[in-house]
């Protein structure tokens, strides 16, 4: 017989690496890509490799400009994304993935198709056209 002591999950010892503590590695990744904004600024420099500020705000029309620069930063300091300013006048900035960033991916693509499978078991499926500017299920955003 099993006594209930047994069954009892002892929380993980909490790891701190720089300026961050976390207890698992589920717990890191959130921190470092969740929110609501970042892992759809991933996403988008994901599928167009490049993209200056305004382009990359242009593809999220409510976020506001002082809340991208935040997550940019974040991205940034986290080692995801890539910050190249060009020496023009005005400057010219520019963002990209790093290798890390290009790691997450596969995560992120894995998120849009369960997306994609939620919407239809709502009842979703058909009732938003891509010939009426909606995303294409079926094909990833250019």
């Amino acid at each position: 017989m099993t006594s209930s002591n047994d069954n009892r999950i002892a929380p993980c010892k909490v790891k701190t690496l720089g300026k961050r503590s976390y207890r698992c590695y589920f717990e890191l990744t959130l921190s470092i890509i969740g929110g609501k904004w970042k892992p759809i600024i991933l996403y988008h420099l994901g599928i167009r490799k490049v993209l200056r500020f305004g382009q990359l705000r242009r593809t999220m029309p409510e976020i506001t400009e002082r809340m991208l620069t935040r997550q940019l930063r974040e991205l940034e300091s986290d080692g995801m994304v890539r910050r190249t300013v060009y020496p023009t006048s005005p400057p010219r900035v520019e963002y990209s993935l790093t290798g890390m960033g290009t790691t997450i991916l596969p995560l992120l693509h894995a998120m849009r198709a369960w997306g994609v499978a939620c919407e239809r078991q709502l009842g979703g499926e058909g009732l938003f056209p891509p010939e009426d500017g909606y995303e294409d299920p079926d094909q990833l955003p250019c």
